[in-house]
């Protein structure tokens, strides 16, 4: 009995129950996991003929050396264990949503001294609030936060003794919890409770203890502090009609589109609030080789709000799918009020999926087909990509290089505004560092260059690029807190893996698609600063090889030493020169003897 007969014959005992199958290979790696309201007839439906004979499920039973199962009550329970272990697993003959950073939340740390931040991933560290459209509320409102509520976003850590507080601190936008007595912790509490009524919408009782505190500012002839209160009061009123307005005026609706020519495959998701599209998601896929548009479809929703919090109201889709019913029931449940999924067939609907369809094909072209984007376009990829407030227009780029810890050296290159430039480029021989210490060496060529632009007052990067990995950007970000500089964006790209590291958001790394214009360009910077440090390292070594080879050469006094250094650079290329050259540049007598010692 061969194998496929084996697997055959296992799944004749398996339940008829709804649950979830897994396929994997002779490395017991998991390849597919699918859902099933009758796991025997469905795993047994594989190794039909026809099935056999279809490339996507061919391949993978034909790859696949053992198949298991796990069994639930229900196909609701199918569903969310299905999609439980895709993200688990990432099995790859399974649509994955490699692209899950979706929406932009807000999230407040349960810390002693908590702090608010923009993320896009859920962790069970805190809380969060959101999501929020477009992506640059969520911003607006933080900033909103630091100016009227002192919360701050940093990454300074409280539990190191710091002297000094940063320019947040002095320009009235923060506590300052980092330096020991400049807030008391039920100050601080105050503040944080704040944030949380202005976050969970609890405006009125918001502007109840505002009035409160403003009114006994007064009474104390506090009246910059009381005037402070009755500015917020009336922005927060301001946000509190808003919010009724906004919930009167009807339900969430997302719009999906697709364009495919397998195995590229484009996505637009168009997020309708109010009747107005206030963003626009776009998601792609290269490796869609066997492309079935309502199986794909089915993942993809599946991934995409089982994996959220957020469930609109309207879902509108391009195809029907097998487990339409249960994912809106399942939704349904996660909201706490109903979800619909419809295809639109006619009308006002039909033509905004044919609006959205428009807009996926076009993302199609210009991921897929337009070899150079704009500026600007990868900027706010780049923004994106890792998350930044503002999308950068400069950016420098650190490498170290070295042979064993011999020849120390470093480079910095600039990117500015759509391309390289070469003027700024900066290289560093490392001074303090006694052997291979790539940190080290890192934290100094940081220091020295970031101490110098603050002390000139000169504007510092919209990002600081560390060639290395979670090492080098710990090392960078050691160096700049020493010197007082807490809120630089800071970010690392791993050599081998590729993976974006964000400084303060380590463990949210970014692994982009080899299509994405922001990996192009963090990738283009990274090997112009690789490239640049290996010829100055280079051109370090042969100086030092040629001078010390030069030195031991009778007869041959510094300044011919000079010559030939700055005329052939390497011991390579005085071997090589004639001596009619040689002796044009230091004179017949000096070439002979440079020439004769190296021949022996």
């Amino acid at each position: 009995m061969n194998w496929l007969d084996t697997l055959k014959e296992k799944v004749t005992q398996f339940p008829t129950g709804p649950g979830v199958y897994l396929w994997r290979d002779e490395n017991q790696t998991v390849i597919y996991v699918g859902k099933a309201k009758n796991l025997r007839a469905r795993v047994r439906s594989y190794f039909n003929d026809d099935r056999l004979n279809e490339a996507k499920n061919g391949t993978m039973v034909l790859e696949a050396r053992d198949i298991t199962y796990i069994l639930v009550d229900n196909e609701k329970e199918a569903l969310g264990l299905e999609n439980n272990l895709i993200k688990q697993h990432k099995p790859r003959f399974n649509v994955l949503l490699r692209d899950d950073k979706t929406y932009p939340y807000i999230k407040l740390t349960n810390e002693k001294f908590p702090r608010v931040y923009v993320t896009r991933r859920i962790r069970k560290d805190g809380t969060y609030y959101g999501p929020y459209f477009p992506g640059n509320l969520a911003y607006r409102l933080v900033n909103f936060i630091h100016r009227n509520f002192k919360i701050p976003s940093c990454k300074v850590d409280f539990n190191k003794t710091h002297t000094h507080a940063c320019l947040e601190f002095h320009i009235n936008r923060c506590h300052g919890p980092c330096v020991d007595g400049l807030v008391q912790i039920g100050t601080y509490n105050d503040s944080v409770s704040d944030v949380r009524r202005f976050l969970e919408g609890k405006l009125k009782d918001l502007t109840k203890d505002l009035e409160a505190r403003m009114n006994l500012a007064s009474e104390n002839l506090e009246f910059e502090r009381a005037a402070s209160f009755r500015d917020l009061i009336s922005t927060v009123t301001e946000m509190e009609q808003r919010q009724k307005v906004a919930s009167a005026e009807g339900d969430d609706t997302d719009i999906f589109a697709f364009y495919a020519e397998p195995p590229l495959v484009a996505i637009n998701l168009f997020h309708l609030r109010r009747g107005r599209i206030v963003d626009r998601r776009e998601i792609f896929w290269e490796d869609q080789h066997h492309f079935d548009a309502s199986d794909f479809f089915q993942q993809v929703l599946i991934q995409v709000y089982l994996n959220q919090q957020h469930i609109p109201g309207i879902i509108h889709v391009p195809i029907e799918f097998e487990d339409r019913d249960i994912l809106e029931e399942l939704l349904t449940e996660k909201r706490g009020r109903k979800c619909t999924i419809n295809t639109p067939q006619r009308g006002e609907k039909k033509a905004m999926l044919g609006l959205v369809e428009t807009n996926a094909r076009h993302s199609f072209e210009q991921r897929f087909r337009v070899l150079r984007p704009s500026s600007l376009a990868i900027k706010e990829a780049l923004k994106d990509a890792i998350n930044l407030e503002e999308a950068p227009n400069r950016i420098e780029c650190f490498d170290i290089s070295h042979i064993s810890g011999t020849d120390k050296v470093a480079s910095m290159v600039v990117w500015e505004e759509g391309k390289m430039k070469k003027a700024d480029y900066r290289k560093f021989i490392i001074k303090t560092v006694e052997g291979n210490d790539d940190f080290a060496s890192m934290r100094e060529v940081v220091t020295r260059r970031y101490s110098r632009l603050k002390d000139e007052n000169q504007p510092f990067p919209g990002l600081v690029l560390i060639d290395g990995g979670l090492g080098q950007l710990h090392a960078a970000a050691e160096a700049l807190e020493a010197i007082g500089i807490i809120n630089q964006p800071l970010a690392s790209i791993a050599k081998k893996e590729e993976i974006i590291y964000v400084y303060g958001q380590e463990d949210e790394p970014s692994i982009l698609e080899r299509h994405n214009p922001a990996l192009h360009l963090i990738q283009t910077i990274r090997d112009e600063a690789h490239r640049f440090a290996i010829t100055f390292h280079r051109s370090r070594r042969n100086t030092s090889r040629l001078t010390s080879e030069l030195e031991s050469i009778p007869g041959i006094g510094k300044i011919t030493m000079r010559k030939l250094l700055k005329e052939f650079g390497s011991p390579e290329q005085v071997k090589a020169t004639p001596i009619e050259a040689l002796s044009a540049s230091i004179g017949p007598a000096a070439a002979r003897k440079v020439l004769d010692w190296y021949k022996g």
